[in-house]
């Protein structure tokens, strides 16, 4: 039986909405818990004092350098002793998932177990960057509990300045959209940088994501450092039965404002039968005995906007495979950035081209870690040293794909641009 609860009134009042309440969790927790009910204790003081209590140091298990997030208390009295004695220490166990995040009933049920026995039984899945965050564990209880997390099968996942715990979506287990293999992908690469994971030696952290699709369910090109996200190159796939069954139950008015209209390269329109061209990269589904779409396929930048809306009917291509882009990050030192793309397209089905994945991540994380300043992301070394230095130092070409914006400066130098047209001209004579 744990202690007696503190008076808790401002915690008391958020059990009082119509929404289930994190508060009930945490007492549920503290019926057998003295870490749980000093745990309640320090968030009511925070409540009422509007100020955070927790300070970092330095915590880890045997071999690893990150993975743990050490967290102390500096609620103290007079004669520095913590208020809350039993939540003195709230450490925080980050643990990698399985790509895809697929867990059996029984895993989940082990797990819950290990830390309703080592910790306080707060489970956070999944954070950020796709880390099961175990919340609140002792130093003293913080190998223990890894131990049998580990045996488990699961690994610690990153913190720090590191390569950290990467992501995949659900991908072909359960979404038609998959462009690849991102099960495979994700676990390829993260076994390849383990090492970087647990011994954090970069200017900063660095993340993989892995998306399927363009839809980029795992919100890659917003915070990747390396976005890896499905694709395909040849034409739109279409089917005209369930083009017209969507058709006779939306009819015209939303096929052309949620379609048509929405395309935001003009690239699908409306036509009469009888108008549809003929083309190498056009694709044509009939909606109606009148009426069709036609798509131009070479002014399709696969947004997926009229594919999740007619689903089926409308289906992404088969040549499938990657576009890579690097630099994706949130705000820090110059605000928020998208990737950049360095790669257009490269295929993602032979085990050559997950070891030429392998090797671009490599690259990346090698000049990163020669060029990047100390606390700096990969996008902002990108915009200080430049992208052309960038992928020169990668080793990549330059391709029109890259742009982003157009040039707002008209003046353009021609130093050695003889020279330049001489490389253009050797890659292309190479390529033929």
């Amino acid at each position: 039986m744990a202690k007696k609860m503190h008076d808790t009134p401002m915690l008391d009042a958020l059990e009082t909405g119509p929404w289930p309440s994190f508060v009930t969790g945490l007492k549920r927790l503290a019926k057998d818990k003295d870490y749980v009910v000093d745990l309640l204790g320090t968030l009511e003081t925070s409540y009422q004092t509007k100020k955070g209590y927790w300070k970092g140091g330095t915590v880890g298990v045997f071999g690893y350098g990150g993975g743990v997030i050490p967290r102390f208390t500096e609620l103290k009295n007079d004669k520095g002793e913590p208020l809350f004695p039993d939540a003195a220490e709230l450490h925080t166990l980050r643990v990698q998932p399985p790509p895809g995040m697929h867990y059996t009933t029984d895993v989940l049920r082990k797990m819950c177990d290990i830390w309703e026995k080592h910790g306080t039984g707060l489970i956070a899945f999944h954070g950020q960057s796709g880390d099961i965050m175990f919340q609140g564990a002792t130093t003293a209880k913080v190998q223990e509990a890894f131990d049998e997390l580990n045996e488990l099968g699961f690994d610690l996942g990153g913190a720090g300045p590191a390569v950290r715990t990467s992501m995949s979506c659900v991908g072909a287990a359960r979404c038609e959209q998959s462009c690849y293999d991102e099960g495979r992908a994700h676990r390829t690469v993260i076994n390849t940088f383990v090492d970087d994971i647990h011994r954090p030696a970069l200017p900063y952290k660095f993340k993989f994501k892995f998306s399927g699709c363009p839809n980029d369910c795992m919100n890659s090109i917003q915070r990747a450092d390396m976005a890896v996200i499905g694709t395909w190159r040849d034409n739109m796939r279409t089917d005209e039965e369930l083009a017209r069954k969507w058709f006779d139950k939306h009819g015209m008015n939303e096929l052309v404002n949620d379609v048509v209209a929405r395309c935001p390269t003009k690239a699908i329109q409306l036509k009469e039968v009888k108008d549809l061209r003929q083309g190498e990269k056009i694709s044509s589904v009939k909606v109606s005995d009148t009426h069709a779409l036609e798509i131009d396929n070479g002014d399709c930048v696969r947004c997926m906007h009229c594919i999740n809306v007619m689903t089926g009917a409308l289906a992404r291509g088969t040549d499938t495979g990657v576009t890579v882009l690097v630099g994706g990050k949130r705000t820090l030192k110059i605000g928020d950035l998208m990737g950049t793309v360095v790669v257009p397209f490269m295929p993602m089905k032979s085990d050559e081209d997950f070891d030429n994945l392998v090797d671009l991540a490599q690259r990346v994380i090698d000049f990163f870690a020669e060029n990047a300043l100390e606390h700096e992301r990969t996008g902002e070394m990108i915009e200080r040293i430049g992208l052309v230095n960038f992928l020169e130092g990668i080793g990549v070409d330059i391709d029109p794909n890259m742009v982003s914006n157009p040039r707002t400066n008209p003046y353009v130098r021609t130093d050695g641009w003889d020279e330049e047209v001489a490389k253009i001209n050797a890659k292309k004579k190479a390529a033929a």
